[in-house]
């Protein structure tokens, strides 16, 4: 019995630890950064990945998307819960599964928080902005109106 104890002890110490171990140590300056085409959104988007690998479950993933002006991902989900704070630009941040571009647009250092599945979109105005996504992967997203996937879209 207390061989049993020992190793669920163990085995729980070692899952304890692994699941620490998700985080590396990691710096990256801004003229690092390796900015590409992002199929997942309308062309025009791209993406650069600062930490982590979004194709990998339980990876902690940081990534800056940049938006060109006059731009708009439509409404969409996640099967994550992302965190998104704007580094520059301005960014409107719209909640529901049909866009109106009617709200305030947001200004640098706002942090905008969605959970999993939940239905969202984004613009910009009249100027390009950089946001900073924080999420576990792995990533992805579902449209809401499957015509606006730009993956399924022929050029």
């Amino acid at each position: 019995m207390k061989q049993l104890l020992f190793f669920g002890a163990l085995i729980a110490l070692a899952g304890s630890a692994l699941a620490q171990d998700v985080m590396k140590v990691a710096t990256v300056p801004p003229d690092a950064l390796v900015w590409k085409d992002n199929p997942n959104i309308p062309k025009g988007g791209q993406v650069a990945i600062l930490l982590g690998d979004p194709t990998k479950a339980g990876e902690v993933v940081v990534q800056r998307v940049k938006l060109p002006a006059n731009y708009l991902v439509p409404p969409h989900t996640h099967p994550y819960a992302e965190t998104v704070t704007l580094i520059s630009g301005r960014v409107g941040f719209g909640m529901g599964e049909k866009s109106d571009n009617k709200g305030e647009l947001a200004k640098p250092g706002t942090l905008f928080a969605n959970p999993a599945k939940h239905a969202h979109y984004v613009w910009t105005g009249n100027e390009e902005a950089i946001v900073q996504v924080q999420f576990v992967g792995p990533g992805g997203i579902d449209y809401i109106n499957p015509a606006d996937d730009p993956r399924k879209k022929t050029n």
